[in-house]
């Protein structure tokens, strides 16, 4: 049964289309990941259904569902209160303020008190210990790994039970961005749905049960995370795998073979 159900979602940007007829579900409990190149319309997709269109001057028609109630025509802060809860890319944390006063803006939104509240900094802390030893330091002094986890703890600060996913591990070392796709592993185990888009389509898949690849706005792939890590299709454009029979083609005719790039979104 799925925890977010969108359906014919078309965003817009004034003239320019974003999304068109875009159909996705989050099964309950599960990891969903959504690829795509740059411009493909991730983002968008995260920020419809968190609602945050509006700030960006988009636009959006099509329906939203999480857990049977309608998100379109809420506010950001009801669709928190609702319990999805978005971490933004490039992490936006409040850089002037410090790490505890960020956890405790997350909690703005939180649900059941004061209790919750201190339930969730301690699953916080527990999660990412260095937020803790770090509580009384100004975040924009942060490294970028310490800062996207200063970002995801914002957020579970608000007790989501689905957590929109914004390229968690951009520009982080490797080592980082594993252990940053270790915490969304154990964030879901413990109950929490969530919707992952990953510039790491390896990472993304690995972490995924279901996938969708969208392709200038509109949805070109879907199915079982491990379905689409097989695809050549998406070997291909995603993973960096070039096609050899196609490498052993060109050689045959005298070229060098068409060399793809890793996917960077």
């Amino acid at each position: 049964m799925a925890t977010l159900e969108i359906r014919a979602l078309s965003v817009g940007y004034g003239p320019v289309r974003a999304l068109r007829d875009v159909s996705v579900d989050v099964p309950a409990g599960a990891i969903t990941a959504v690829l795509g190149g740059n411009g493909a319309g991730k983002t968008t997709l995260l920020r419809a259904v968190s609602r945050t269109l509006g700030f960006h001057r988009g636009t959006g028609t099509g329906t939203i569902r999480f857990d049977g109630q309608a998100l379109e025509g809420l506010g950001p802060a009801q669709v928190v209160a609702a319990g999805v809860v978005q971490v933004p890319e490039g992490r936006q944390v409040f850089a002037r303020m410090t790490v505890a006063d960020n956890l405790r803006a997350g909690a703005l939104g939180a649900r059941g008190g004061r209790k919750a509240v201190a339930a969730a900094l301690t699953r916080v802390h527990e999660l990412f210990p260095v937020l803790a030893q770090r509580a009384h330091q100004r975040a924009g002094l942060l490294s970028g790994g310490e800062q996207q986890m200063l970002a995801m703890g914002r957020a579970l600060m608000a007790g989501p039970r689905l957590l929109l996913l914004d390229e968690p591990s951009l520009g982080l070392a490797p080592l980082m961005a594993q252990k940053i796709a270790e915490t969304v592993q154990e964030i879901n185990a413990a109950g929490t749905s969530v919707m992952l888009v990953e510039q790491n389509a390896s990472i993304a898949l690995r972490l995924a049960t279901t996938a969708y690849v969208l392709d200038v706005g509109e949805v070109a792939l879907e199915g079982p995370a491990g379905e689409l890590a097989a695809s050549d299709e998406v070997r291909r454009r995603y993973l960096g795998v070039v096609d050899e029979t196609a490498a052993e083609d060109a050689d045959r005719a005298g070229r060098a073979p068409r060399t793809l790039s890793r996917w960077s979104a």
